[in-house]
């Protein structure tokens, strides 16, 4: 179930808070996808997870995703630098996450006993009305603060991250650009999720929190980065969209459903809107959302809007016009990719989201 590989690290490739890049030497050379000649591998290192490797340092390396070709996945992940362990850890903090792995770390929750929020959070039961916007896909989180300070500039944003792509919030580059440039308030990292800037129990929590600790007038809930898809109805990571609604909507906020769209993606369950999305907030979601239909041109735009009455039988859907949302997208300070595809070559799915954002801005007062 695990590729092995012992190396050693011959240079530092870049570094993004909470990963490091890295590339990393294994003897007598190795043929496996995504490997250059000679055996050298790109390797990812979470420094808080395993201590800072340096140039020299031998590292035992994870090699599962590399040799599998995956795409957001594929590097080799350092497991451990052992000859030179990091210290224990210090301080309060009992919640354990990426629970019974060999790499389960305990953090401070924001709900538990020991953390300053917790008597914030234990009689916590609402989140005031606040928006909260709810995608399929990690990538759509930059196109939707893309489409909301276009229309609220200078709103304050929380981004809660599920456990259905990466588990390591240090993983994503956009995230630590976002919170650098003040973009995002925070990070909350729920479930088996951890690294964020908050650390909490359930989705529930992390919206509380988002809410109370981060005082966000926004929450926007996708997965990590990555996800999983087996080609069913029903098997497939995007399913928590469905109910993140749900508990936006039991916390007494307003779900903003964002669609995901596509017109690059061949795929026929994909083209237009996803079978994710029709799934995910036709079948899952329990609670009616507001729906933001982007108002995209000529035939796509109509299949588009066929599709989405689907679920006009719980949900209300919002015609958004997505005039300027073009040019909104081409500044985003980050790069904007989702399933390998950059802004120009899905155009509709980086507005799809895009509108949500908007939909999510006229919700506010």
């Amino acid at each position: 179930m695990i590729r092995w590989r012992k190396g050693e690290v011959v240079r530092i490739r870049r570094e993004w808070p909470g990963a490091m890049e890295l590339d990393v030497a294994v003897s007598g050379g190795d043929h496996q996808p995504g490997v250059e000649p000679g055996g050298t591998y790109r390797a990812l290192a979470y420094p808080l997870l395993v201590g800072r490797p340096e140039p020299g340092d031998e590292v035992l390396l994870n090699t599962t995703a590399l040799a599998m070709g995956l795409g957001t996945g594929g590097y080799a992940m350092v497991v451990a630098v052992p000859n030179r362990l990091p210290e224990d850890p210090q301080g309060p903090g009992h919640l354990v996450k990426a629970r019974y792995t060999p790499l389960q770390a305990t953090v401070l929750g924001a709900d538990e006993q020991d953390s300053p929020f917790h008597e914030i959070l234990r009689e916590a039961d609402s989140v005031d009305g606040m928006p909260v916007v709810v995608a399929d896909l990690h990538s759509a989180l930059a196109p939707i603060l893309c489409g909301l300070y276009e229309a609220r500039p200078g709103v304050r944003v929380a981004y809660v991250m599920q456990d259905g792509g990466a588990l390591p919030a240090w993983f994503s580059m956009a995230c630590a650009k976002l919170r650098e440039i003040d973009w995002l308030a925070g990070v909350v990292t729920v479930g088996q999720a951890f690294g964020g800037d908050v650390e909490a129990v359930t989705v529930h929590t992390g919206l509380l929190a988002a809410r109370h600790v981060l005082e966000a007038d926004v929450a926007i809930v996708t997965q990590g980065p990555g996800n999983l898809g087996t080609g069913t109805r029903w098997g497939f990571s995007g399913v928590s969209a469905g109910e993140a609604v749900n508990a936006a909507a039991v916390l007494r906020g307003r779900p903003v459903a964002a669609l995901r769209v596509s017109e690059g993606d061949l795929r026929e369950r994909h083209l237009g809107v996803s079978h994710h999305s029709l799934t995910a907030y036709g079948r899952v979601a329990l609670a009616p959302a507001r729906v933001a239909v982007p108002l995209l041109p000529g035939e796509f735009g109509e299949r588009v809007r066929d599709q989405a009455e689907l679920l006009a039988v719980r949900h209300e859907l919002v015609p958004v016009p997505v005039g300027g949302l073009h040019e909104a997208l081409r500044e985003s300070p980050v790069r904007l990719s989702t399933m390998g595809r950059p802004l120009e070559e899905d155009l509709a799915y980086f507005l799809a989201s895009a509108a949500a954002g908007r939909c999510a801005a006229s919700l506010l007062s």
